[in-house]
């Protein structure tokens, strides 16, 4: 699973790079607005029972992020690079893994208004999600709430 993980700085350059960015402020603290551009986006995946929600380049192991549940956990582990901003951490486990909760998560926010606030080594930055891409994380996080598969 950790071979899919790309290093904090190539994943934020890589977004940065990709995404269309466009400053929120002036401030140095504000956060930079990343749409899904060049072949980053979100994109959801099933191995057996585990649903997997990735932000990066599909099909490749350049990802800043996933998210990963089973049915009937209610908590998500999420790996990678970045995290989302505003959550409590229900867990953290040694192998760089975060438990957030389904229900109470920013994934919900970006579910809801399409964007999703994430910090890093390179700041914090607000990455949206197209209005497909939004049906099928609100699918994941449907999935995950579920009691079986």
């Amino acid at each position: 699973m950790f071979k899919i993980l790309i290093p904090a700085v190539a994943a934020l350059g890589l977004v940065a790079f990709a995404a269309k960015t466009q400053p929120m402020a002036e401030t140095a603290s504000s956060p930079v607005e990343h749409t899904s551009q060049a072949g980053l986006g979100w994109h959801v995946s099933h191995e057996g029972a585990m649903a997997k929600l990735a932000y990066g380049v599909a099909n490749s192991d350049q990802l800043a992020m996933m998210v990963t549940c089973a049915p009937g956990d209610m908590t998500a582990a999420v790996y990678g690079d970045v995290r989302p901003t505003g959550t409590a951490a229900v867990a953290f486990s040694p192998m760089d893994e975060t438990r957030i909760a389904v229900k109470d998560s920013p994934l919900r926010s970006l579910v809801e208004d399409g964007r999703i606030s994430v910090h890093g080594e390179g700041g914090v930055h607000r990455v949206s999600a197209t209005v497909v891409e939004r049906r099928a994380i609100a699918e994941f996080l449907g999935y995950c709430a579920r009691k079986q598969a």
